[in-house]
């Protein structure tokens, strides 16, 4: 977990640091110092300076920074300030200059985001299941019952946009607030999901409204040594019946264990021509340990373009559901210790295993979230020098280096109170 989460914000930082570098070189703008991990004094893990820039990385692994000539960041060195503003400076730029050297890091985040995003299309996911291939249909959950969805509907379009694959329709935006158009018995109906149903959801454990397992099936493996191997389920086998109910699709299987979790249920075994039955234990995770054959074989390949057309698609949906969840926060209707992770939480998304897909997609997702965070108009972050800078390029006067200075310090005050609530939050999470 430590080894993946070092590393993954080791990547994002690095590049998000490069885009300020590269734009401030761009205008001719000294860089004095470009550090992966922060130094303290002069102890560090290694330095050499080219030109006019320091080159290193740092003994603490919190991040990283560009220290850029003439500009009061979170080192507060103000020494350099005292002097009259020299033409390499950053205070000597043009502010649409300026400007443009805040944003590079977060515009350099959002481009890594998506070609992260593109990267595991197109190496791991490859293919996908048009929507046009679930000819049976959605198997509706009881959250999506509730709301009106019956197993069967076709998904057409989410929030009036025609949807062309099907996972699209599972998105994590759609369980904070979405009009769903579905298509029923040849007519078409749209079906609302309020934003309020997200605490509903968020009790059932975010289980789904709906899933694209609406057909029968047949037992494809069964891996030795779990439950379905030691009940004597084999190759082949369908089951027919759980307690006495009558199994009809996959959808309404995995439900059935779901909501059985830990227990043992009275299972119905089809065999060729003869029928058994067997006592069946459930997992705790609600499943029994058996593999299905892959369902729809229609797929589709991603091709080059549509992996970075969907890159950005998954991009932007997953930073519309950030948006929702902070909007929540601010609202009161979510607790922010309940939804902000620490490191140690992400530490824990990344998992104890590695898993390459998994690693990257998440270090794409951190992407597009670091991108948002430094963009928030938060003095110290890249959003709140960008609004200084917006206003000073409106009004044409510019802000004087002793209010700015009182600035920074005021948002560092902000950031590492974020910080301490966040890392406590995370240490007290691992104790409940």
């Amino acid at each position: 977990m430590t080894f993946q989460l070092i590393l993954g914000l080791s990547i994002l930082v690095f590049l998000h640091e490069l885009g300020h570098y590269l734009a401030a070189r761009m205008f001719g703008i000294k860089v004095e110092k470009f550090f992966l991990f922060f130094d303290i004094g002069k102890y560090k893990i290694f330095s050499v300076k080219v030109g006019d820039t320091e080159y290193g990385i740092g003994l603490l692994p919190f991040g990283g920074y560009v220290k850029i000539a003439g500009m009061i960041d979170e080192s507060l060195d103000t020494e350099q300030l005292k002097q009259p503003p020299q033409p390499w400076e950053f205070r000597s730029k043009a502010a649409w200059k300026r400007l443009i050297v805040m944003i590079a890091g977060v515009i350099m985040n959002v481009i890594t985001g998506i070609a992260i995003f593109t990267m595991v299309i197109l190496t791991y996911e490859k293919e996908y299941i048009p929507a046009s291939a679930v000819k049976d249909g959605i198997y509706a959950y009881k959250n999506g019952r509730d709301l009106g969805f019956i197993s069967g509907d076709k998904i057409i379009a989410v929030n009036g946009k025609p949807i062309e694959r099907s996972k699209d329709a599972m998105s994590v935006s759609i369980m904070l607030g979405s009009n769903i158009t579905i298509e029923r018995n040849g007519m078409q109906k749209v079906i609302n999901i309020p934003e309020s149903y997200y605490k509903i959801l968020k009790k059932s454990g975010f289980f789904p409204l709906y899933a694209f397992e609406n057909f029968s099936f047949a037992v494809d493996s069964v891996p030795p040594g779990l439950n379905a191997a030691k009940a004597g389920i084999k190759k082949g086998d369908k089951i027919l019946k759980l307690n006495d109910t009558l199994i009809t699709t996959y959808g309404q299987f995995r439900e059935i264990l779901i909501n059985n979790r830990s227990k043992t249920l009275k299972a119905e075994i089809l065999r060729d021509t003869s029928l058994i039955t067997s006592n069946l234990t459930v997992d705790e995770n609600g499943k029994i340990g058996i593999v299905i054959p892959v369902h729809y074989l229609d797929t589709k390949k991603y091709s080059f373009f549509s992996a970075i057309k969907y890159g950005v698609f998954d991009a932007i949906d997953l930073l519309s559901s950030n948006l929702k969840g902070f909007k929540k926060i601010f609202k009161g209707e979510e607790k922010a210790k309940d939804a902000l992770q620490g490191p140690i939480g992400i530490a824990k998304i990344y998992g104890g295993v590695w898993d390459w897909a998994k690693f990257w997609f998440i270090t794409g997702l951190l992407s597009i979230l670091l991108a948002f965070m430094n963009i928030l108009p938060i003095p110290a972050l890249d959003g709140g020098h960008a609004i200084f800078l917006l206003i000073e390029i409106i009004t044409g006067k510019k802000f004087s280096d002793k209010f700015m200075e009182k600035v920074q310090i005021a948002g560092m005050v902000i950031l590492f109170a974020l910080m301490a609530f966040v890392i406590g939050n995370d240490i007290l999470k691992l104790f409940k």
